[in-house]
């Protein structure tokens, strides 16, 4: 078929026209020598999207294949628009978690709010009623001014979309630190429940088949949106601003329900989100999916903008769209549904069975593309490896040997008051978490905790990642994250079922970073394993580097819990005078990547925290079974601060002091030995409480699951007393812990 606008093959397109669909000359030389001809302009959009590194993971690809995607609950794994994990009754949760970084760090308002839209879309692509956001944030300090714009403007951007949609953003989390100054990540995670028998794949089928284009007119809002996500960012990104899609929730509701209402029909073969690279993307995937063809016509497609050409229409990334493949003869009774909903739904295309993309523009076939080229050819880049330089410096300094900057009760407020450890009330205040009426527990959790109506099951959900162990040791920092994510499902008493993930790293041509990528995938592999986590969805974001300086690595973990009761969970809030509480866990001083580290001595150095994954298996297994079996009043997970800051944490929670004795504290030994046991984030740990009546089976638990377990002291009074070196009052530490995020009047600047 001959392509109209195809180009000589002798010429080699100038460079700005490569940058523009990031692909290299030696990738451009390959599509020529594939097609055997030079490529159309066309075709040249749709290769360049294809073949980037957000659509064709061409660098993480021969890595992702590590990890575990299956386990006796999986419905679906990695490879659809979202993983789906059976939860009993008849019932399936449906889930992931994507970036929108570049997007964010231009316009952090709408490339927040369009990153919800999309993943929501996801979601409900395949069938599932969302019932839960969640995100994952990282900006540069909290003190200066331009992060806190892009914060505000983000947190304002989810916030709004969800609000809007009627989906409760129920949890997440948010940290500050100089690697994310010029690279904010946006991570945003949406959680959906669906009956099996109406779970809706993207995998086209039937030749003749007619294909809708439905939802809001195309514009030429986020052309090249998947390729500008594949590069660094530098002193022109600005300009790429037209690359930040727009989006409109109200529509995006409608749209929605009008695909909600199609959910297991079966006159609906198969439905595509239209996300990164638009049409040209979804398209190809959707009949790569199943072994067919397609043709479309883009002269078909309603659009809002006058004048745009079939390559703009092929890449446009404007939102609330969605494709779908429905049965011949049953168009008009499909498109009747969406016309209830004040929705377009244009026929723009047929299923083929020559496993080739044809475009055409009205009588022009403009594309004309094999599907295997696009999506099995995509051509993978292996990346020379290495750890960096600085490594082994890092890891052999001793952060036992500096000497504590302030006495132990003035450094338990300083980590109280810190951006990255105090209450994000003033972020979650800003969304609806009640809307639906099903969230159990709200966000400032460990983990959220969501209902599952006309059942007695729950979904606990919850995000994690800390960059500054990933430093040290990306593999161990990978799997401490995924080990954190579960532990916060475990404090509810609720069982860690699956993951998703976003892997949120540097250039990958530098081989520093590549060998963290490496490394991460490597830790979660092995984390998930332990733990018995499949990762059924996911997303890889790389480039995160601004003139040249990378992000320090920062997998996040979605990880979602499983309570066969919604009524049998604890909280982490202190519950009653004169209660125990205990450490289930080991006693260890590793300040090495601690947050204490960073605020007293302003590094990031020494030995990571050490991590047995046995041992972790154990430690949750056991706060499961004594929620199940009634035993506790409260518990907590070890996470940011350490020791003492939990059972701060708790302490404010509840409204209830403690006094706590901890002879390890007052030992002798290096000047941070005190400091170590107190703030260090020793993993595989739990604060509990529970009255004396549970003691005795507390024991016998632990003893069963072969795990330490220590009494530290009992529930009471109106301050916060660790031996004879922390006796802080409960008030100041209230005040700190809720000043945290709020502090200098918060300033506004503009773009620059």
């Amino acid at each position: 078929m001959a392509v109209s606008g195809a180009a000589a093959p002798a010429q080699l397109p100038d460079a700005g026209v490569l940058a523009e669909v990031a692909l290299s000359a030696d990738e451009y030389r390959l599509a020529v020598r594939r097609l055997e001809r030079a490529p159309s302009e066309v075709e040249l959009g749709v290769i360049g999207a294809l073949w980037s590194e957000h659509c064709g993971y061409k660098t993480s690809k021969p890595l992702l294949g590590r990890l575990p995607t299956r386990g006796p609950g999986v419905l679906q794994g990695p490879g659809e628009n979202a993983g789906a994990v059976d939860i009993g009754e008849g019932l399936a949760v449906v889930f992931k978690i994507e970036s929108h970084n570049h997007p964010s760090a231009i316009e952090p308002y709408q490339g927040a709010a369009t990153g919800v839209g999309g993943i929501l879309r996801d979601v409900f692509t395949m069938g599932a009623r969302p019932v839960a956001l969640l995100d994952s944030l990282r900006f540069g300090p909290h003190d200066e001014p331009r992060q806190r714009w892009l914060c505000d403007g983000v947190v304002a951007g989810i916030g709004g979309y969800g609000n809007c949609i009627g989906v409760p953003t129920v949890g997440g989390e948010i940290y500050f630190d100089d690697s994310y100054r010029h690279n904010c990540l946006v991570n945003a995670m949406c959680v959906g429940v669906i009956e099996h028998s109406r779970l809706t794949r993207a995998s086209a089928a039937g030749p003749g088949n007619p294909v809708l284009l439905v939802g809001a007119d195309t514009g030429r809002d986020g052309i090249h949106g998947a390729t500008f996500a594949s590069v660094e960012l530098d002193e022109s990104s600005e300009e790429r601003r037209p690359a930040v899609q727009v989006g409109n929730p109200f529509l995006e509701k409608c749209l929605m329900e009008a695909c909600l209402e199609l959910a297991g029909d079966p006159r609906v073969v198969a439905v595509q989100d239209l996300g990164a690279a638009g049409l040209a993307s979804s398209t190809a995937e959707l009949a790569h999916r199943g072994g067919c063809g397609i043709e479309v016509d883009v002269a078909q497609v309603s659009r809002r903008e006058r004048g745009m050409t079939a390559y703009e229409v092929m890449l446009s990334e404007s939102q609330e769209r969605m494709l779908l493949v429905v049965q011949a003869g049953a168009e008009d009774a499909v498109r009747a549904v969406f016309d209830r909903w004040d929705l377009h739904s244009d026929i723009v295309g047929r299923i083929t069975d020559t496993a080739r993309l044809v475009v055409r523009d009205g009588d022009a076939v403009v594309c004309d593309l094999p599907l295997e080229m696009l999506i099995d050819e995509v051509p993978l880049r292996h990346p020379a490896s290495r750890p960096p330089a600085a490594t082994p410096a890092l890891l052999a300094h001793d952060p036992l040997a500096e000497r504590p900057p302030w006495p132990a009760g003035e450094a338990l407020l300083r980590l109280l008051g810190s951006p990255n450890i105090g209450s994000r009330r003033p972020i979650f205040r800003r969304y609806d978490h009640q809307v639906g009426d099903d969230t159990v527990i709200a966000p400032g959790a460990d983990a959220a905790l969501l209902r599952i109506k006309e059942t007695s099951l729950a979904l606990a959900l919850t995000t994690d990642g800390n960059a500054r162990y990933g430093v040290l040791d990306p593999r161990r920092g990978a799997a401490i994250a995924v080990a954190e994510a579960a532990r916060n499902l475990s404090a509810l008493g609720a069982e860690p079922v699956a993951v998703t993930n976003c892997l949120n790293f540097g250039n990958p041509e530098k081989p520093e970073v590549f060998w963290q990528l490496q490394q991460a995938v490597e830790g979660m592999s092995e984390a998930c394993e332990a733990l018995g986590t499949p990762v059924v969805s996911g997303n890889v974001s790389l480039y995160n580097d601004t003139t040249g300086v990378s992000i320090d690595p920062t997998p996040v973990i979605g990880m979602v819990g499983r309570l066969e009761d919604a009524r049998r969970h604890v909280r982490a809030a202190l519950a009653a005078p004169g209660d125990s509480v205990a450490l289930v866990g080991p006693i260890a001083a590793e300040l090495g990547g601690s947050e204490y580290q960073r605020l007293a001595h302003a590094v990031n150095a020494g030995p990571r925290p050490e991590l047995d994954l046995g041992l972790e298996a154990r430690v949750q297994a056991l706060v499961r079974a004594a929620v199940a079996a009634g035993l506790l009043h409260s518990a907590h997970d070890c996470a940011e601060g350490g020791l003492a800051v939990a059972l701060a944490e708790s302490a404010i929670l509840g409204g209830l002091g403690c006094r706590l004795e901890l002879a390890e504290a007052e030992a002798s030994g290096p000047p941070s030995q005190g400091a170590g046991i107190l703030f260090g984030e020793s993993q595989s740990r739990f604060v509990i409480s529970y009255s004396g009546e549970s003691a005795l089976q507390l024991a016998q638990l632990a003893q069963e699951h072969r795990v330490p377990f220590r009494v530290l002291g009992t529930v009471g009074g109106d301050r916060i007393v660790i031996g004879q070196i922390v006796d802080v009052s409960l008030a100041d530490a209230r005040t700190a812990y809720d000043d945290a995020l709020t502090g200098p009047a918060t300033a506004t600047v503009g773009h620059g």
